[in-house]
């Protein structure tokens, strides 16, 4: 399991040598002036990483869990926050490949899985964050179509996107009145909050999403009525994995910067990487991020298999890393001194790019309690 195959060499390598000439330099210059870098992500699409554990039929690369981890990590030591949005993309790409019919996914999935299409996840609202299955937006039906009014807060790509999983109320019966409806870009009543002035992630937009009266075909609905709760929590629990893993590059970006500057730095007489408690330092670095790693994994492999511990294990590797991921971080900026503190050694960036991951796709505190739930259960 721990092992890499060679294909799985072979796609670690491609997707590095796309992450260094194509993300990383260029990262900053995005970061600094909010730029979304579409034709960029075109792309990753052009490589296969806008469909990675979709079918191939409609253009996926039928790659495994695994993989995706593999994959988001050599992302992310490049770019966290385009390697963030790749993720959520990618969540969008799997949800309509998996419980969507076919004619949805011949329609939908060529533009997604190639990236000329982006598309966003709309799940959180202004007053409805860890607790989705209080959601209220709601989607009415009539005749042969949904009219859906409320609004999403929070939704990456928004207004860039060309298409919305949206996860609306069709019936008061709490998470099982929800469905999951797709919903194209230019539909009249679609509208889009300001870009978020944010901490982190600011290559990529964060905007409200509202809808007011939007018009959408009952046949644009993902599996059944009342499915969209389950559809949500089964691609947040991929969700979990890729961001963890996206945690994982960013702080083994922060790590091999940290190593690089105590060879290089002087003082007390020599480098600063020989001074013992430094050294420490660097060691426990290495072993929350291979700790995290090996989480990562094994959580990847349960969710492949549909194991009975999926939701367990993806809700522990997600707190492990995205912990992990942040701490080696901060504390890579603090080796560096002062010098940690200015944007040109770039490690204040992906500081603020990994915080959030602590945050979203469930927060590490409701990662703590699911696991707790679920070993009181046992």
């Amino acid at each position: 399991m721990y092992e890499l195959s060679d294909d799985q060499q072979a796609v670690v390598e491609m997707v590095r040598d796309f992450a260094t000439t194509a993300l990383a330099p260029h990262a900053a210059e995005w970061d600094e002036e909010k730029h979304f870098p579409v034709e960029v992500l075109a792309q990753a699409g052009e490589l296969g990483m806008g469909g990675i554990y979709v079918r191939e039929e409609f253009g996926g690369s039928g790659l495994s869990r695994t993989d995706a981890v593999l994959i988001f990590e050599e992302l992310a030591a490049a770019d966290p926050s385009i390697a963030a949005y790749i993720s959520i993309h990618n969540m969008v790409a799997w949800m309509i490949d998996a419980h969507g019919d076919q004619a949805q996914r011949a329609a939908w999935l060529p533009g997604l899985t190639a990236m000329t299409e982006l598309g966003s996840y709309c799940l959180t609202e202004p007053g409805v964050g860890s607790d989705a299955g209080a959601l209220t937006t709601r989607a009415v039906l009539d005749g042969d179509d949904y009219l859906i009014n409320g609004t999403k807060q929070f939704i990456s790509g928004a207004g860039s996107s060309a298409w919305y999983v949206v996860m609306a109320r069709t019936a008061d019966t709490g998470s099982r009145g929800i469905s999951a409806i797709v919903v194209p870009a230019g539909t009249p009543g679609l509208s889009f909050g300001a870009n978020e002035k944010k901490m982190g992630w600011r290559a990529q937009p964060t905007r409200q999403v509202v809808f007011e009266n939007v018009r959408v075909p009952v046949t644009n609905r993902l599996g059944a009525e009342g499915d969209g709760f389950m559809i949500a929590m089964k691609g947040l629990n991929g969700g979990r994995v890729n961001i963890g893993a996206c945690s994982l590059g960013g702080g083994r970006t922060a790590l091999e910067k940290s190593i690089a500057y105590l060879k290089e730095r002087q003082a007390f007489g020599g480098p600063l990487i020989k001074q013992q408690h430094l050294l420490f330092e660097i060691a426990d670095m290495d072993t929350e991020l291979e700790t995290a790693r090996t989480l990562l994994l094994r959580a990847a492999d349960a969710l492949e298999r549909g194991a009975p511990d999926t939701v367990k294990l993806c809700a522990m590797a997600k707190r492990v890393a995205t912990d992990a991921g942040f701490h080696v971080a901060n504390q890579a900026l603090q080796l560096h001194g002062g010098y940690g503190y200015l944007s040109e050694y770039g490690l204040e960036k992906i500081v603020r790019d990994l915080r959030v991951h602590q945050i979203l796709e469930g927060s590490n505190e409701i990662m703590r309690l699911i696991v707790g739930r679920l070993a009181v259960e046992d």
